[in-house]
């Protein structure tokens, strides 16, 4: 592996931040400095997270960092779901962005499981 582009979570976590943004463009006008700007920001956190994470020397700091992308992931899906009960986004959409979310989640615990390992 040469960088952390060429991770599968990573690319993963890019595809589900693209879509992110393509929906928040759909967004009400008064969700912009709110549930807008939060989505935007834990979504950008997940890839920032383990792009930093993989420039890191050591396997704990990387662990770290693959970590706190878990936690932005699992932030996503709570704005998501805020988003569905209040009648933003519908349950279908919720529904697919959630499978987009179970992929990378899944990727993640395993690239997570992968640097233990490692780091034995």
């Amino acid at each position: 592996m040469d960088g952390f582009e060429d991770l599968e979570v990573w690319k993963k976590c890019r595809q589900l931040r693209i879509e992110i943004n393509e929906l928040l463009k759909r967004f009400p006008d008064d969700e912009k400095y709110r549930l807008v700007d939060q989505l935007k920001r834990s979504s950008r956190s997940i890839t920032a997270n383990i792009a930093e994470g993989h420039g890191r020397f050591h396997y704990q700091d990387n662990l770290k960092f693959c970590r706190n992308a878990r936690g932005s992931l699992n932030e996503v899906l709570d704005h998501l779901i805020c988003a569905c009960d209040e009648t933003i986004i519908d349950t279908i959409q919720l529904r697919q962005l959630r499978e987009r979310y179970n992929e990378c989640f899944e990727l993640l615990n395993g690239y997570i499981a992968f640097l233990k390992k490692k780091g034995d």
